[in-house]
């Protein structure tokens, strides 16, 4: 398992529907060399919605790099996209675009190790229609719904720094709630 890239992103305007805008801190974008992190995330990322993104136990969100090609697919399919256009790591929102580890495989209370610090999965994430802006169709939010392919949130067990190439470890928790099974208890499209 891998931490293929790190992505942070400042809360600017996305326009949404309607030629309104809302501030929004999704528009990650992958950042070069080691990044602290602290309880609250990533040193030079920030959440626009603080009753929904952020705080203790969505301090971080972890996406797999798995999904990006089905992403890809659906954008040229709804015609926002060229077919062979790639999305950048960050594209979903993401703070880490993670290889190795599918939503299948995880479990509430799970522990992301990595050399210098230590996450704890805390939950799925569930989309809003700032999802589908970023994504730049419609039924960005229900296809993540249908798929499941959610990314899940971590806490800060252990602070310290990360960097994108860093290997990691999965240490089970209590196994109890899988993402996928939360997931779909909560999610409605």
């Amino acid at each position: 398992m891998k931490l293929l890239s790190l992505n942070t992103a400042l809360a600017q305007p996305l326009p949404i529907p309607g030629g309104q805008s809302v501030p929004s801190g999704i528009r990650k974008t992958a950042q070069p060399g080691p990044l602290r992190v602290e309880a609250l995330g990533l040193a030079g990322d920030e959440q626009a919605d603080l009753s929904v993104h952020g705080g203790l136990s969505k301090a971080v969100y972890a996406y797999p790099a798995e999904h990006y090609a089905f992403w890809q697919t659906v954008r040229a399919q709804a015609k926002v996209a060229a077919p062979d256009a790639p999305l950048a790591h960050g594209a979903m929102g993401e703070n880490l675009t993670l290889s190795g580890l599918l939503e299948n495989q995880v479990w509430i209370g799970d522990v992301l190790q990595f050399p210098n610090c230590a996450l704890v999965v805390s939950e799925p994430r569930f989309p809003c229609f700032k999802f589908n802006a970023v994504m730049g169709f419609n039924q960005a939010v229900k296809l993540m719904g249908q798929s499941g392919w959610c990314g899940f949130y971590l806490a800060v067990k252990t602070p310290g720094t990360l960097q994108a190439g860093q290997s990691f470890e999965l240490r089970p928790g209590p196994r109890e709630m899988s993402i996928p099974e939360l997931f779909r208890a909560k999610f409605r499209a």
